[in-house]
């Protein structure tokens, strides 16, 4: 499948050299399933984790976030500039008032001794100037302005995304340290329980103080991997605080388990709706846009330009005649001004034009290749960190299996304490990291949500999404 990428702007592009190749779009993905289209994105898709404490901080960050506040900001002044840009085509009408009293000197152009004389003036009178825009110059500013201000919105829409998945982020990685702290807690009062029936041992003479350091350094391990762990918690709740716009001391984050979150399911559909999706790409577009019609603007620079200007009202040298028909006047011209000579200023400008429309023209057609390998490499991550997680499951399993097996063979008295050093070091290890697996499966949930640009489809009720169709995160 091809889509011309400047199709609807193609009445803007001045030169067919400049003219955007096509981009052949994908039937597919290559790492997609079958069905595309099962379970496109909800526009609340963050609800579908089941977790109404990270629905709140994510609806809050999307009205109190300080970087989504500056993106509507900067709608509002490209808004503005519109209107400015647009001010052009309509006429300049001012209304002028004024009054005078003059008189001349008597040492010159009069008599000696003639007395002095006073002139008054009085006047009032409408001005009006418009420009012709014969040659569509202000008309393409105005466009120009306008497409930048639709860009500012997909910006908008950009950040608050990008919010979003910080927010997402950062919560997870605080449910993800919260279960390592748990896993770290356990292993501690097993290592440590298991110190105790080695000390036991060696009281009795059955095992040797090399065996009673082994176990205590194994100890002291686990106790020392509690602090690190507590400052990512507390460091991870402080950026949360910062996303939704509050300080650290005013948000109380409680957590929990990554066990109790679900996996909303998601697809990606097709490769050719992410093009009317992503909203960093429509705002590329929109970009990309504004830059045709002010490579127009430019080029209708040097054509002659022509002015109408007209001045009426009255004027008197008596107050109280000012406003008799008399005392009225009016004046009407009209100019014509053709560029002949301007040291090449209006080529420069143009060719500055059309070079920033090459540069946009090459990120719109990059922002879209780039949208559909993000797409892509989510999938991939999808499925990998799923993957992973289910064969660490499988790993804790058996290390937990090798482990209670050589801990009951301790008190009986019938095990080396190397293997079951060995089998609790890898139970402990095993355990972390199918923690981390968890995170970067979430993760990698998020990753093509964003990847998605957000959500596709609006939710059948009001209210939050019912989770019961996502997959659990399993303990």
């Amino acid at each position: 499948m091809i889509v011309a990428l400047a199709q609807p702007l193609a009445g803007c592009l001045l030169h067919d050299e400049n003219t955007p190749a096509s981009i052949d779009i994908p039937k597919t993905y290559r790492a997609g399933p079958r069905n595309a289209d099962a379970a496109l994105p909800s526009v609340v898709w963050w609800r579908g984790f089941g977790s109404k404490e990270l629905t709140d901080l994510i609806e809050e960050s999307l009205t109190s976030n300080f970087d989504v506040a500056v993106a509507v900001a900067r709608i509002v002044q490209a808004d503005a500039n519109s209107r400015i840009a647009g001010a052009p085509l309509l006429p300049v009408v001012d209304l002028n008032g004024g009054t005078s009293r003059s008189t001349s000197s008597l040492t010159t152009g009069t008599a000696s001794g003639s007395p002095r004389t006073y002139i008054n003036r009085y006047s009032v009178s409408l001005s009006a100037t418009y420009e012709i825009d014969f040659w569509g110059k202000n008309r393409a500013a105005l466009r120009a302005a306008e497409e930048t201000a639709v860009a500012s919105r997909y910006d908008r829409e950009v950040v608050a995304l990008t919010t979003v998945v910080s927010v997402a982020t950062s919560y997870f990685q605080v449910l993800a340290v919260q279960d390592r702290l748990r896993i770290a807690r356990d292993n501690l009062a097993a290592a440590t329980r298991v110190f105790n029936l080695i000390k036991q041992r060696f009281d009795v003479g059955t095992a040797s103080a090399l065996d009673t350091a082994q176990q205590e350094s194994i100890v002291n391990t686990q106790r020392a991997s509690i602090p690190p762990l507590e400052q990512i918690v507390r460091q991870n709740a402080a950026t949360l605080a910062v996303l939704i716009g509050r300080t650290p001391e005013s948000v109380g984050i409680r957590g929990g388990s990554m066990a109790r979150l679900r996996i909303p399911p998601v697809t990606p559909g097709l490769p050719s709706d992410l093009i009317g999706q992503r909203p960093d790409i429509r705002e590329a577009e929109a970009q990309l846009a504004s830059a045709n019609a002010n490579v127009y603007s430019a080029r209708a620079a040097m054509f002659p330009s022509i002015q109408l200007t007209g001045e009426g009202g009255y004027q008197s040298a008596i107050f109280r005649t000012l406003l008799k028909p008399e005392s009225a006047f009016f004046s009407v011209a009209a100019g014509l001004t053709q560029p002949i000579l301007d040291g090449a200023r209006l080529q420069g400008q143009l060719d500055l034009r059309v070079g920033v429309q090459d540069e946009l023209l090459q990120l719109y057609r990059k922002a879209i290749v780039n949208g559909f390998a993000d797409v892509e490499r989510a999938l991939i991550a999808m499925q990998q960190t799923a993957l992973r997680e289910r064969l660490q499951r499988e790993v804790v399993r058996s290390s937990r299996t090798a482990f209670d097996i050589s801990e009951t063979r301790l008190r009986e008295g019938t095990i080396d304490l190397v293997t079951l050093l060995n089998t609790q070091q890898t139970l402990f290890q095993a355990q972390d990291t199918l923690a981390l697996a968890q995170l970067d499966r979430l993760v990698a949930v998020v990753g093509l949500f964003q990847a998605l640009g957000g959500g596709w489809q609006k939710p059948k009720a009001d209210g939050p999404v019912n989770p019961d169709s996502a997959e659990p995160v399993r303990p």
